[in-house]
């Protein structure tokens, strides 16, 4: 899905930590809340569109989607996973 080289240079644009990419299990949990419409991003619009990836912070707080293969690596488009507990 995400390109190893580019995932080893992509980092949190807010913090700048690494990210990793999401195990399958978090991505359909992540969905099942999108399709659940009990999802919003930090700017704190629900999110509509499910994701086909994830990459985590390294601390594991946030996930920034990927769409279309795209890492959305905006800060406003970040989840924060303490909405579905991960």
């Amino acid at each position: 899905m995400v390109d190893p080289q580019l995932l080893e240079i992509l980092a949190c644009p807010e913090t700048k930590q690494q990210v990793r990419l999401a195990d399958d299990a978090l991505v359909r949990r992540i969905n099942a809340a999108i399709t659940a419409g009990s999802l919003k991003n930090r700017e704190g619009q629900a999110i509509g569109e499910p994701i086909q990836a994830g990459l985590i912070r390294d601390d594991g707080r946030f996930l920034y989607p990927v769409r279309d293969e795209i890492p959305i690596m905006l800060i406003t488009e970040g989840i924060d996973l303490g909405q579905i507990g991960g």
